[in-house]
């Protein structure tokens, strides 16, 4: 089979192993560039999480109260439950944010330079990655300093993310596309990122959400990978393997999906830019 089928059998991951090297220094560049010049640099990874997770802890832990049974027994607290749905949305809102302007904010590289434009959501996903698993070093800090226990089957969290990556990355290659194409998308996905929080099980469980919208939270991609990770870093339960299969399945499909439409639009870029 020559070079080229090989590619397009492999599709999105060919981007990836044919410029793995490109793909890593990118991603290094990503995340120090993003604390370059920061006093404390890269601990404000570390720092972040705990700021977020304090604002949204007393906005909807002390003034608009919470409806977890689990908190209301005494078995755990909103925040560390709070803060897995956290690191979750994270991962997927940096994705859905910044994937439309990953190709506009480089118009040097498809105008003057010969560059893999379609390697592009590698490093951003990487680094959002990167980012969520800081997050989970904290969770497991915070956890271990208010309940005195971590759950075992947290090891599992990365198999339950991974489905949710999959499905980002397709996503993110839609985007970078049609950013090229219609720039008014990048406004949009700021507002869809908050509105998939908020009508996720972020803040609430299902159980309190009246029956007649509980259809649109289960819509959501979030909700399903934030109560699976719920089960594996704080239940200490197995996740749903079936479920995660079929998101697996549904991810690797969009996933394929964008990047045959990234592809497909990738020889305009130069025009509209």
């Amino acid at each position: 089979m020559t070079s080229s089928r090989y590619r397009r059998l492999l599709g999105p991951f060919s981007a990836l192993l044919w410029h793995r090297t490109l793909v890593w220094e990118l991603s290094k560049r990503d995340v120090l560039g993003r604390y370059r010049g920061a006093s404390f640099g890269l601990l404000w990874a570390l720092i972040s999480p705990f700021l977020v997770l304090a604002v949204y802890t007393f906005a909807f832990g002390f003034v608009m109260k919470n409806k977890w049974p689990q908190v209301e027994g005494g078995e755990t607290h909103f925040s560390i439950i709070l803060f897995v749905a956290l690191i979750v949305h994270g991962l997927f809102a940096e994705c859905l944010t910044r994937a439309p302007g990953l190709v506009v904010s480089q118009p040097n590289f498809v105008k003057k330079v010969i560059f893999p434009l379609q390697i592009l959501p590698w490093p951003m996903l990487l680094s959002a990655l990167f980012h969520a698993f800081m997050n989970l070093l904290v969770f497991m800090l915070l956890r271990l300093c208010m309940e005195g226990t971590i759950a075992w089957t947290i090891i599992l969290f990365p198999l339950v993310i991974l489905p949710l990556a999959m499905l980002s990355l397709g996503i993110a290659w839609g985007l970078a596309a049609l950013g090229v194409y219609l720039r008014d998308i990048g406004q949009i996905t700021g507002v869809l990122s908050t509105a998939l929080l908020f009508m996720s099980s972020a803040m609430i469980p299902l159980t309190s959400v009246p029956e007649a919208y509980r259809i649109w939270f289960r819509l959501n991609p979030l909700t399903f990978i934030i109560d699976q990770a719920r089960e594996v870093c704080l239940w200490q339960h197995m996740p749903d393997w079936q479920g995660l299969g079929i998101y697996a399945v549904i991810g690797l499909g969009v996933m394929y999906a964008g990047y045959a439409w990234f592809a497909s639009t990738q020889r305009g870029f130069a025009d509209v830019l």
